[in-house]
């Protein structure tokens, strides 16, 4: 009994012991084995279109991690009956299920349909140790579309690129610690911690990007990269009155749901960090400064020979032709490099560096994405008559294709230009706006009158000139075409037989909606911007007018066609007097494209006048005339 009695008293002392005096000690051993820590991450806020479409959203997924030291069944035997549901291969999942850790993660942010397969099989097999999490995984709905410009989000939820990446601090979801109980196999109690957050938790962004526009713009693209096969293609869609981008699109490109399988060359936002001398397109600007200086005018006549002598070195046309006497709109219509070299140089350095400045070139535009390159303007001080003669026609400076755009945004616009922008606010998770992108100009690098003069000047390059195939049917619109060397980047100076196609247009005439510039990096075959830029855009924006039901602004006359077209005889083929002169055809109800190309065979110059279908010409039908004269044609619509 005493001995009883002594063994009774030692374990109630022991038990008040353990319960009483030690008792926040062993809480705390008790609470390290059935209670884990996690860091949870609520979801990232939504970003929208204009129209209140989502681009980026969350949603929440089911992540499988395992507790190593708490599995029943081998590492090998669970690697076999979990492989087949994750992106990791059994060996990795073995070498994980063997280390020396309470907390391994095997799958995250997994497909919803991998999960529920895999939790059947945890549920079949008794796969003790194993169990998953709930996370924030980022989606976007429409895969690849803008995904250069929505970038894209690693594993622990950061912005890795793009807007994801630039608006990461506004956009993030914040982290909350959860203590979570465990059961006796070390499972997780965990259900849905993520139900207590709001979906919408995070503020939102809406960006001025229309869906509609940037699929238009992205299904163009993808039909030229199929026809020429270039290296990469960018198309930027601006408001001329706003700066808003409605679009903006790249090549090769990326799906952001699974950037792990995108090449390091499609995560490039060309539209914004690529650099390249514009060509022909930069005529239209450089013409411009010398209008607006007074240093040209529109009636200042050149009198082009097919070459100039600047500092010991022959400047030619893109053809080789000499053009004879040519005003400004000849200058721009037919890409006359020697008249521009001219305009160049009577210009002056100082007074287009001064210009070409105020449209923004030489430094970035301040939109809102990452990696904005500035370009390349030579110091005034180092630029020589032959740079000056050559920057004049778009080479010996170096620019972004968004530069471009805001440029032209000026001509569009009566001369005042807009800033570049892809925001149009950040809204509170009610929808209530914290912020609204205001529209901002940023300058008036020319007049209005010198804008509009170069804008008419640029409708004729497209209804009669080499951007002919970018006219849209009904409809006045204005561009320019380019084709430029591309620059050695590695060995300096132009790499021989490759080249960089453009086009950047503006329209309609009358009350410009669109700036749109097209970038073709190096295509393979016909290599002008004229042939294979222009068509792309009169593909958008026969598309773009009719979803935003712009009315027509031309109205085709039968009767200025002077036949019905379905009974219009074959165009006569090219004839000879006995003397070697051409034989002048009737013109009558051709169009200006069909004349032009008619007298080019011919071996003649054509001179129009007036856009629309002919109704007369200087040489009458039957007239015998000398190759190599100019041939004026009239026009009407």
């Amino acid at each position: 009994m005493f001995f009883v009695f002594v063994a009774v008293v030692v374990l109630l002392g022991r038990l008040i012991w353990l319960q009483v005096i030690d008792k926040t000690t062993l809480d705390t051993k008790n609470l390290d084995q059935v209670e884990t820590s996690r860091k949870l991450q609520s979801p990232r806020g939504t970003i929208y279109d204009r129209n209140g479409n989502p681009l980026a959203m969350s949603m929440v997924t089911r992540s499988l991690y395992a507790d190593p030291k708490m599995i029943k069944k081998s590492p090998e035997e669970i690697a076999t009956l979990i492989a087949p549901y994750t992106r990791i291969k059994e060996p990795e999942i073995e070498k994980r299920l063997k280390e020396d850790t309470a907390f391994i993660w095997l799958d995250r942010m997994m497909d919803p349909d991998k999960s529920k397969a895999l939790a059947q099989v945890m549920k079949e097999n008794e796969l003790e140790g194993l169990n998953f999490v709930e996370e924030s995984r980022r989606f976007y709905p429409n895969g690849n579309l803008l995904a250069q410009v929505l970038g894209f989000v690693g594993t622990d939820d950061k912005g890795l690129d793009g807007l994801e990446m630039a608006k990461d601090d506004i956009i993030r979801g914040g982290i909350t610690k959860e203590l979570v109980a465990t059961d006796q196999h070390g499972n997780a109690i965990f259900g849905s911690v993520l139900s207590k957050f709001l979906p919408e938790k995070e503020r939102s962004i809406t960006l001025t990007i229309d869906t509609t526009v940037q699929f238009i713009a992205e299904r163009a693209l993808d039909k030229v990269m199929a026809e020429s096969k270039p290296n990469g293609a960018s198309i930027i869609i601006m408001d001329p009155k706003t700066g808003e981008i409605l679009a903006m699109a790249n090549r090769p490109t990326y799906d952001p749901n699974h950037y792990e399988k995108g090449r390091e060359n499609s995560f490039k936002n060309r539209a914004v960090i690529d650099i390249y001398e514009p060509g022909s397109t930069f005529k239209p600007l450089t013409a411009s400064a010398a209008l607006a200086s007074g240093k040209w005018s529109v009636d200042t006549v050149y009198n082009d020979t097919g070459s100039i002598n600047v500092s010991g070195h022959t400047i030619q046309n893109w053809n080789g032709e000499g053009y004879g006497h040519v005003k400004l709109l000849e200058i721009l219509k037919y890409s006359i490099n020697t008249g521009m070299a001219q305009l160049g140089i009577t210009t002056g350095k100082t007074v287009m560096m001064d210009y070409l400045k105020a449209y923004g070139f030489g430094k970035k535009t301040g939109i809102e994405l990452p990696g904005e390159a500035e370009g390349q303007l030579i110091p005034e001080a180092d630029i020589s008559q032959l740079d000056l003669a050559t920057m004049a026609f778009g080479q010996s400076v170096a620019v972004t294709p968004l530069q471009m755009v805001q440029a032209f945004g000026a001509i569009a616009n009566g001369g005042k230009m807009m800033m570049p922008h892809i925001i149009k606010s950040i809204n509170n998770p009610d929808g209530s706006p914290v912020e609204t992108e205001q529209v901002k100009e940023v300058g008036q690098p020319i007049p209005e009158d010198v804008a509009k003069t170069i804008l008419g000047m640029l409708e004729k390059e497209v209804s009669e000139g080499g951007g002919n195939k970018a006219s849209v049917d009904g409809y006045h619109f204005a561009g320019k075409t380019g084709t430029a060397q591309k620059l050695d980047a590695e060995h300096g100076g132009y790499l021989d037989g490759r080249y960089i196609a453009s086009f950047v247009g503006v329209g309609p005439v009358e009350d410009p909606r669109f700036v749109a510039l097209i970038v073709i990096d190096d295509p393979n075959g016909v290599y002008y911007g004229g042939q294979i830029a222009a068509p792309v855009f009169k593909d958008i924006m026969s598309q773009l007018v009719r979803y935003f039901q712009l009315s027509p602004s031309v109205t085709k006359e039968k009767d200025l066609q002077g036949k019905n077209e379905a009974h219009r005889p074959a165009k006569p083929a090219v004839s000879k007097t006995d003397d070697g002169m051409i034989i002048m055809p009737d013109f009558t109800g051709w169009t200006t494209g069909e004349v032009k190309d008619w007298l080019h065979e011919a071996g003649l110059q054509f001179v129009p006048d007036g856009t629309g279908y002919a109704i007369g010409q200087d040489e009458p039908a039957g007239t015998g005339v000398p190759i190599g004269d100019a041939v004026t044609v009239y026009f009407k619509r």
